[in-house]
């Protein structure tokens, strides 16, 4: 077997108005939803630079809308791609391939979709989505059905399109616009859970299954069983990255020391009222392995879970040196894990920094894992002909 692809790596766009405070340390409701602008544009332009593969841009009632968003960036970038995060209970499958179509025209392709079910009962009954979170999951999958439907009819020349499912009916649908890229027919499309049932659908309309961190090892049989189904596995955690160990460790004992006592009842709240399975199994693994302050939670050498009883699952954390980070991306490269979205503490700089010291020596290694195999692809190849020519002279 060859060497595996090369790594992937996103970053998730600083929430409103810059995100100038911790992110995840106060109350949702408490902060604003106004775009920044220039903020936002600097941070896609950074995240190009840094050699990013795409840029999340989030959803929800406090966020400023995502496809607007990703407009505005695209015409202000050349290469970054932008990730769309959505929700099947928002919008018409019809309608969202249409959107999606647009922005495939105005920034020559470069869009995907990070699909996500919600995350709060609460929330989701703002939009007047009043469904349980397996059976969001039910209709997610079957909006996915029609967007694929959607897609191959513009590809093979078969619209109009019908479809009767439980939660859409669909008649005489087209849509005029084209996806354009020149790579693809389609968006990528990254869907996120941990519970069992996102994995099913991720696996049935999804080309890569994103996820909470946890221990290499343990994520390693869901990961083989999603490749098994065809699709890639990511990550969506954070990285704390220093120029030593020790300046990391530190950085990550001053996250919590700021993000202080608010932070956690934020959380408290927050997780009461959550029915995300990866939320409560992320905050159980923090309380097991005793992620109760800074110098607790290490559940491998670079993976750190201290963070998640103030911040929530996503700060779930790779933390280290620009070596050491490395390091723990291979560890869960070996697991079958290909993509990672990241936040960064704090995220401009951490993102500027990972590509600046970490993304080399990422990629020198998988240039020397590229050699070794074809190294050892040789030598195989030469030892079954010289094995058949001793057979032939026998």
């Amino acid at each position: 077997m060859g060497a595996p692809k090369p790594l992937r790596f996103h970053w998730s766009v600083p929430g409103s108005a810059g995100d100038k405070g911790i992110r995840g340390a106060t109350a949702r409701v408490d902060t604003s939803a106004l775009p920044d602008i220039g903020s936002h544009v600097t941070f896609a332009r950074s995240a190009e630079a840094a050699g990013m593969d795409s840029v999340l841009v989030p959803i929800g009632f406090y966020r400023a809308d995502p496809v607007t968003m990703a407009a505005v960036m695209g015409t202000e970038t050349s290469t970054v791609k932008y990730m769309l995060a959505s929700r099947s209970g928002l919008i018409s499958p019809t309608y969202f391939v249409q959107q999606v179509n647009t922005l495939s025209v105005l920034t020559n392709g470069r869009v995907s979709i990070n699909s996500v079910a919600g995350h709060t009962p609460e929330e989701m009954r703002f939009f007047g989505d009043l469904l349980p979170h397996d059976e969001r999951y039910r209709r997610t999958e079957e909006f996915w059905a029609v967007c694929h439907v959607l897609w191959d009819a513009q590809v093979l020349g078969r619209e109009p399109v019908n479809f009767d499912g439980t939660y859409y009916r669909i008649r005489d649908a087209q849509v005029s616009v084209p996806f354009r890229s020149d790579e693809r027919t389609r968006p990528e499309i990254y869907l996120g859970g941990n519970s069992s049932e996102a994995q099913r659908v991720a696996i049935a309309q999804a080309d890569c299954h994103l996820r909470f961190a946890d221990a290499p090892d343990r994520l390693a049989p869901s990961v083989a069983e999603t490749q098994r189904g065809g699709i890639e596995s990511g990550l969506v955690l954070s990285v704390i990255v220093r120029p030593t160990r020790q300046e990391a460790h530190q950085a990550a004992r001053d996250l919590i020391a700021a993000a202080g006592e608010q932070a956690r009842d934020v959380q408290r709240k927050f997780r009461a009222r959550t029915d995300a399975v990866g939320y409560a199994s992320a905050h159980a693994m923090a309380e097991r392995e005793g992620g109760e302050n800074g110098e607790d939670g290490w559940i491998t050498p670079h993976l750190w879970v201290g963070a998640v009883p103030y911040l929530g699952p996503t700060a779930i954390s790779l933390v280290g040196s620009p070596e050491d980070i490395a390091d723990g991306l291979f560890e869960f490269r070996r697991a079958g894990l290909s993509q990672f979205v990241f936040q960064g503490r704090p995220d401009l700089e951490t993102m500027i920094a990972f590509g600046r010291d970490v993304l080399p020596i990422v990629r020198a290694r998988e240039a020397q894992e590229a050699r070794e195999a074809q190294e050892a692809r040789h030598t195989r190849i030469a030892a079954r002909a010289s094995a058949a020519r001793e057979e032939n002279q026998a």
